[in-house]
């Protein structure tokens, strides 16, 4: 192989690798010079040249002159005789200037080279392809499926990009074929056997966020800001919006005029049930929103220990709990507050637990405190179990308060209705 064509096979992957003119420019010299430190301990006498545009490679070895029969280093230096065949005038002391084709290298020597190449311009590849896609963590990428596996499915992007959407980050109802327009977050990228591995999700709440901002102008401009996501990926999730613009309501841009914006989110979520609701710094309200569908009567909030016992008319009891727990496990998500259901009762009036120290021994009563029971009505909503845990009291000790409590108020009412 001569110099010229090293530069043409090379040449291609400037184009194929989409690499820059500097970089394989660089490739090529780092792999020239580790072949000749190899072959002759040190490149550092040698000028190379390197033209991928042009087609031009040359390899230039500098060696001083000295006299005949004092030659140390046949790679540093060249004696007089041999010199004087090159030019002439040469003296000893001088530089010697030669050409060095890639055949005077050896067969050996020139088989590294490639290999270096290709080695140094796919690691290069590699590492451009990582960086790029660092830069894209947390955004959607389109892609297409290119193969279907069991645990996982590859896909390649716009530039034949590898990625992969594992089994365990996809939506459980999911179902793709080869050649499928497939759309998802890119989670993270790391490294496996030397190539980057870009792992993508479409189950983290993220994605549900960025294909807001994709659908509706107002949120990738920063006009509605969307404060919290609470989502079980291809059922339900529940989504808090907030405007800083009065002028701007929040939900009803989100959703669109008869839901045409949140639908295109809907059907790439697999029907995916989405509920938006307007932020606010007001807890109790912010949870009576969160619990919608269900209309809520009143409730109970512990701020310290964040729960909250939410009471509702019989009839609300299914909507406020939801499908398998769904709505209520939403809305302590989007919230942050442990929500307990209970049928609303006749309970108007509530009862200071001190006042009731005549019958109930003030450590007890001092147990209930502590576990943020303070009131009748608060421990007669509780279930016996959930009481024992909170106070750490014997179940006979539990039953005994309150049956005390409950001669105060209406026996019937005294169940809690979500455990």
């Amino acid at each position: 192989m001569n110099n010229e064509a090293l530069i043409d096979s090379f040449s291609n992957f400037k184009y194929e690798k989409k690499i820059d003119q500097v970089s394989l420019i660089a490739i090529i010299e780092e792999s020239i010079r580790s072949v000749l430190k190899k072959k002759y301990d040190s490149s550092k006498n040698y000028d190379i040249i390197v033209n991928p545009e042009q087609g031009d490679l040359e390899i230039w070895r500098n060696r001083k002159v000295v006299k005949d029969g004092e030659l140390k280093n046949i790679n540093k230096e060249i004696e007089l005789s041999k010199a004087r065949k090159i030019e002439t005038d040469f003296e000893v002391g001088e530089e010697v200037s030669e050409k060095v084709e890639l055949q005077s290298l050896g067969r050996r020597s020139i088989l590294t080279l490639k290999q270096n190449l290709l080695s140094k311009i796919n690691e290069y590849d590699n590492t451009n392809t990582y960086n790029k896609f660092q830069k894209k963590i947390g955004e959607i990428i389109n892609a297409e499926v290119y193969h279907v596996l069991p645990k996982q499915i590859i896909m390649k992007d716009e530039e034949q990009n590898e990625l992969v959407l594992p089994k365990q980050e996809q939506i459980p109802t999911d179902f793709f074929r080869k050649g499928d327009p497939i759309r998802g977050l890119l989670k993270k990228v790391e490294w496996k056997d030397s190539k980057p591995f870009a792992i993508m999700t479409r189950k983290d709440e993220k994605f549900l966020e960025e294909l807001f901002k994709l659908e509706i102008p107002e949120v990738s401009d920063g006009l509605i800001t969307i404060k919290k996501i609470a989502r079980i990926p291809g059922e339900k999730a529940k989504i808090a919006v907030e405007s800083y613009d009065h002028r701007v309501d929040p939900v009803g841009a989100c959703v669109g005029m008869k839901g045409s914006r949140i639908h295109p989110i809907v059907r790439e979520l697999k029907n995916e049930n989405i509920d938006v609701i307007n932020y606010t710094s007001n807890i109790q309200l912010y949870i009576t929103r969160s619990l919608n569908p269900a209309k809520v009567s009143m409730m109970d909030i512990n701020e310290d220990k964040k729960y909250v016992n939410v009471y509702v008319k019989l009839e609300e009891i299914s909507k406020a709990i939801g499908k398998g727990g769904q709505n209520i496990r939403l809305a302590s998500q989007l919230t942050g507050y442990k929500i307990n259901i209970f049928r609303e009762s006749s309970y108007d009036d509530d009862v200071e637990l001190t006042e009731f120290s005549d019958e109930i021994e003030p450590q007890i009563i001092n147990k209930f405190s502590l576990a943020g029971l303070n009131t009748a009505k608060a421990i007669l909503h509780s279930n016996k179990h959930d009481l024992m845990i909170q106070t750490k009291l014997k179940e006979e000790i539990i039953t005994n308060v309150v049956n005390i409590l409950k001669k105060e108020f209406e026996e019937e009412n005294n169940k809690n209705i979500y455990k």
